[in-house]
C-alpha cells in the first residue's frame, strides 16, 4: 500500500503545478491585452476631456455672439439672460484655478470685462440701444484675450 500512497502525491501535485502555470499564463496574456487598452484609453480619455473644454469654451463664445446678435436686433431680453450666462460661466471658471478651461494668462485677461458687467447688463434690462455697442466690444475683447 505504501507503493500506491507516494504516486498519487506526485500525480496530484503535478496536476497543482500545470494548473498553477496554466492559470499564470493565462494572467500574462490578459494583462498583454489589458495594458495596451488601459493606455489607449488614458490617452482617449485626456483627448476627450480637451475636447470638452474647447467645446465649453466655443459654446460661451457663441452664447456672447449670441447676445450680441440679440441686441443688435432689439431682443434685449435674451440677450440680457445670454449676456449673464456668459458672466456667470465666465465667472465658475476663473474661480476654478488651475483646474480651469482658461490658461492663466485668461484668467488675468478676463478679469477686466468683469467691470463692464453690471453696465451691460443694465443697459440691456433698460433696452438701451448702447448696449449693443458695447456688447460688440465686450465679445472683441474676449476673442483677443482668448487667442493670445
Amino acid at each position: 500500500m505504501s507503493d500506491d500512497a507516494q504516486p498519487k502525491p506526485i500525480k496530484a501535485n503535478s496536476l497543482t503545478w500545470r494548473v498553477t502555470i496554466y492559470a499564470g499564463l493565462l494572467l500574462v496574456a490578459s494583462l498583454l491585452g489589458f495594458v495596451p487598452m488601459w493606455l489607449k484609453y488614458r490617452e482617449c480619455s485626456a483627448s476627450l476631456s480637451e475636447a470638452e473644454q474647447q467645446l465649453s469654451l466655443a459654446r460661451r463664445e457663441n452664447t456672447l455672439a449670441s447676445a450680441v446678435i440679440d441686441a443688435r436686433r432689439g431682443d434685449y431680453e435674451p440677450a440680457r439672460q445670454a449676456a449673464s450666462n456668459f458672466f456667470t460661466f465666465l465667472r465658475t471658471e476663473t474661480d476654478r484655478g488651475n483646474e480651469s478651461a482658461l490658461s492663466h494668462a485668461q484668467r488675468e485677461g478676463v478679469q477686466a470685462l468683469f467691470n463692464q458687467r453690471d453696465e451691460i447688463i443694465t443697459l440691456l434690462a433698460r433696452s438701451d440701444p448702447a448696449a449693443a455697442d458695447r456688447l460688440s466690444d465686450l465679445y472683441m475683447s474676449y476673442r483677443e484675450i482668448m487667442n493670445r
